[in-house]
């Protein structure tokens, strides 16, 4: 009883204390945590660095440096040194990223970090990040949105996804990506173990590396099927082996980069991580259908030099891989018409969009130039396609369909010739061009064409002119040649009731989240399953030639565009310039039926 009586009082007293110390304690109340923010870390060196290229890298990795005459590794390579990474994350909130290639950490930390971060010897800069809020997605995601029921036009769509770019001239002579490896980087490749589409990849095991830079998971088929209608305009087919794009037997790494429902710099941190990973795992290629804009950028800042992601690629580009990337699908936003990033840097390979009913640029398309000047986009190809998507096909739309099938023209350009370095082939892919050397800032150099980089010495680059130009009191005319006007069924008239310009409208969500698109021409009426159709062949598709229409632009001294436009030629006097829109040392450059000529302006 005694003990029970000391323990009561114990308690008591206790209790008691804690009732006396309750205002000191409310005095000093604890406030919420402190706000926490993105950095990026610059770090002074790599001193002390040990580094074994052999182990770090892959073999086709090592094998791709020595066929480009680069080192086994450079600094950018070496690891980042470990006591400055032990430093920063005792210091910060946590660590997002450590990057080898810009000997950088991404980090989130508050402010009170930062300043500490300022006083480490081996940090040499501190950049704050802002973020984006969250945006509403606007792909439908999971559910099954594609067919096994297809139409003829379906079918037909895509065969000539592939015949024109040459597909048929790259079968012919043996080329459908072998022995390349091509990184797809997406925001998610839900479906794609299931689609039959990509059953001979799985049968021959070319997927060969996943990883989810999001959640840091070897899983990638999940977040989204965008990343599965990119893969099969690269590899995909049709249950009858129709292929849907240029290289079904090439090798693959799938990384997932993106969010589906949100736009943040932590994609720009994944998008870097992946092209290491890329990098170190051997990839050719890279295929990025994605493309950040005005919830992180100004216009004037899309030169390449701004971004991340634009300066991972170009670092991506002197390690021997050839970056393509999507143009973007901004053309008709009046406040966001350009190309985005990493499309703006100088070495990557911009892919435009394409009309498969007109052959012109697809209104949705974002434009050229890049802020620096450069040339934006490269080249088109077509802008709708038809696609794998869970449940079967899909037609879908976007300059996210049209890089991938570029990238399938680039595998097979290299397989042709491997010992080309990664800028020798960029120079001869914008050079096979249907309308090179002529450019403008919707169709760039215009559709690659197989057989002429096949054939390059067959190319009409410099056969006969087919304009004149003559010059009047007030006016510059260009006439279509005698010889040039005939086109099958007609010949031209010297002057008709109008010129036309050509072009089309259409809109859909922006690069990496577009949607389907219905089919063309369809068919009233329940169309019968494809096991039900009986078997058509395969039709002759004659290689592209743009009879129809005139290109043509006027350049300043530096190069630059000041305009540019599309003609249909319904009749041989087909352009009048007024004399007082050239100035000195303009030049005006015509392109018909693939033939440029110039007129310099004195």
């Amino acid at each position: 009883m005694t003990s029970a009586v000391r323990w009561s009082g114990v308690r008591w007293a206790t209790l008691i204390g804690l009732l006396l110390a309750a205002p000191a304690l409310q005095a000093a109340p604890v406030g919420p945590p402190a706000p926490v923010a993105r950095y990026w870390v610059q770090l002074r060196n790599k001193k002390g660095v040990r580094f074994d290229a052999a182990t770090y890298f892959t073999l086709p990795a090592q094998a791709r440096r020595v066929r480009q005459h680069l080192p086994a590794a450079d600094s950018t390579d070496f690891p980042v040194r470990p006591d400055l990474l032990r430093q920063v994350q005792a210091t910060v909130d946590s660590v997002t990223l450590v990057s080898r290639w810009f000997n950088a950490v991404a980090c989130r930390a508050t402010e009170a970090q930062v300043a500490r971060l300022h006083q480490l010897p081996g940090v040499a800069s501190v950049e704050r990040w802002e973020e984006s809020p969250m945006l509403p997605a606007s792909h439908s995601g999971t559910t099954d949105r594609g067919t096994m029921t297809l139409t003829p036009d379906d079918r037909q769509l895509a065969r000539r996804q592939t015949a024109s770019l040459g597909g048929p001239a790259f079968r012919q002579a043996g080329f459908d990506g072998k022995g390349l490896r091509i990184a797809i980087f997406d925001v998610g490749f839900v479906g794609t173990m299931r689609s039959p589409a990509f059953q001979q990849v799985q049968n021959d095991q070319r997927i060969v590396a996943t990883y989810d830079f999001v959640r840091r998971s070897p899983n990638v088929f999940v977040g989204g099927t965008h990343g599965t209608e990119v893969l099969s305009c690269v590899a995909g087919r049709l249950p009858d082996g129709t292929p849907l794009g240029l290289a079904p037997q090439a090798e693959f790494l799938l990384a997932r980069t993106e969010r589906l429902n949100r736009e943040i710099y932590a994609e720009e941190e994944a998008w870097l991580a992946a092209a290491e990973w890329a990098d170190r795992n051997g990839a050719d290629i890279i295929n990025s259908s994605l493309g950040y804009t005005d919830r992180r950028y100004f216009p004037e800042q899309m030169n390449g030099r701004t971004s991340l992601v634009a300066r991972a690629a170009a670092l991506a580009v002197r390690k021997g891989i050839l970056v393509v990337n999507a143009a973007g699908n901004d053309g008709e936003d009046p406040d966001w018409h350009t190309i985005g990033t990493p499309a703006d840097a100088d070495s990557v390979l911009t892919v435009g969009g394409l009309d498969p009913d007109t052959y012109l640029h697809i209104d949705f398309s974002s434009y050229g130039p890049s802020a620096a000047g450069r040339l934006k986009p490269n080249v088109v190809a077509f802008a709708t396609v038809l696609a794998a998507a869970p449940g079967g096909y899909a037609r879908v739309q976007g300059t996210s369909f049209s890089s991938p099938l570029m990238v399938g023209f680039a595998a097979c350009a290299w397989q042709q010739n491997r010992q080309l370095t990664v800028m020798q082939l960029f120079e001869k892919l914008q050079a096979c061009a249907d309308l090179y050397p002529y450019f403008d800032y919707a169709h760039g150099y215009g559709l690659p064409r197989a057989a002429a980089f096949l054939r390059p010495s067959a190319a009409p680059h410099h056969s006969q002119p087919t304009v004149d130009f003559i010059r009047q009191d007030t006016m510059l005319a260009v006439l279509i040649r005698p010889e040039a006007a005939i086109i099958p069924a007609q010949v031209l008239p010297m002057y008709s009731d109008s010129v036309t310009l050509v072009g089309s409208g259409q809109k859909v969500p922006a690069v990496g989240r577009e949607e389907l698109v219905p089919p063309l021409n369809k068919p009233p009426g329940k169309q019968p399953a494809q096991s039900q159709l009986p078997p058509e062949p395969e039709p002759e598709l004659v290689p592209l030639v743009r009879p129809g229409y005139l290109y043509w632009h006027i350049a300043d001294r530096q190069g630059v565009l000041r305009s540019y436009e599309v003609r249909e030629v319904t009749q041989r006097a087909v352009l009048r310039i007024p004399l007082r829109l050239l100035q000195p040392g303009d030049t005006v450059r015509v392109c018909y039926r693939s033939i440029t000529q110039s007129y310099s302006v004195q």
